[in-house]
């Protein structure tokens, strides 16, 4: 996460696009509002749109706007949120699911700095920074043919990639320590603890929903506690929870393509978090150097 923060620092500095990947649940919309507040932006709109939560349908009308009459429904004229977003930011989330004709148009506008109605001929000049997200790889969908490649490379800028929680070791309890004070603050009560118990727990959890499931688990196990203590017993994590033993981590990977690089990474961040970031016990278990496994991860 010191890289990404690193990173995010770097974004604020200018108007480079940024793109951000991750799994769903990772904090992209957050990382994105945390590049627009730290910008010479912060007094401007910060817009985001949810391409996904959007009819394919609507998505050129809710991006760049329509006139009064240029189809049915159109009652009145509607400016898009890339002039909602004028001299701020536009965040594109899941730009993945855009629809290959949006796509075009949306080149065109991010080419010509220009946006034009549905139903009118005047160019409106944007002044626009872009943050885009993705829980898929875009080099991948190109290779499918379910997007732009010239999209692709206009929108290429600094690239952060957010990691899954499962892989941030200590992060889960700074976070669900952080999520019970916020909760508890707004809704009056007094600010409860974790239990070692309850710290074992989430990190043996494998968060398929990442931060944004750390978070709900944590509301409920406030509501869900008997007293100002928050225990093991207070969470349901059952149904959706991976044993964290090596073998079953191991069958768990074996069959995913990936890189020798990327299988050596995920193997010592495996152990990291077995062994609470430690890498010296980490280092002896795997039979490589401390800093071997400092250029790893790098």
């Amino acid at each position: 996460m010191k890289q990404v923060f690193s990173l995010i620092n770097k974004a604020s500095k200018s108007d480079i696009t940024v793109c951000l990947f991750g799994e769903t649940g990772t904090g992209k919309e957050v990382v994105a509002k945390t590049i627009h507040h730290n910008s010479r932006r912060a007094n401007k709109p910060f817009i985001p749109v949810n391409v996904s939560a959007i009819p394919r349908d609507l998505i050129e009308s809710e991006l760049f706007g329509f006139e009064k009459g240029s189809f049915t429904g159109a009652i009145s004229n509607k400016s898009g949120k890339f002039e909602e977003a004028q001299n701020g930011t536009i965040f594109i989330d899941e730009i993945s699911d855009m629809d290959i004709s949006a796509q075009v148009k949306l080149l065109r506008v991010l080419q010509e700095q220009q946006v034009t109605r549905i139903g009118s001929h005047k160019t409106i000049d944007l002044n626009v920074r872009i943050i885009i997200a993705s829980n898929k790889n875009l080099a991948d969908e190109v290779a499918k043919g379910t997007f732009r490649e010239d999209l692709y490379y206009r929108l290429l800028g600094l690239s952060i990639n957010l990691p899954p929680l499962r892989d941030r070791g200590n992060d889960i309890i700074i976070l669900a320590e952080y999520f019970i004070k916020d909760y508890c603050q707004k809704n009056n009560i007094a600010v409860k603890k974790l239990s070692d118990t309850a710290k074992n727990k989430l990190l043996s959890y494998n968060f398929p929903g990442n931060v944004r499931e750390l978070k709900s688990l944590i509301e409920l196990a406030i509501v869900m506690s008997d007293d100002d203590i928050i225990t093991d017993k207070d969470f349901n994590l059952e149904k959706n929870n991976k044993n964290n033993n090596s073998a079953d981590f191991f069958n768990s990977i074996i069959n995913k393509e990936m890189t020798m690089q990327d299988y050596n990474r995920t193997i010592i961040m495996h152990y990291l978090k077995k062994y609470d970031n430690k890498v010296r016990p980490v280092a002896k278990i795997l039979g490589i150097g401390k800093s071997t496994i400092y250029r790893m991860l790098s």
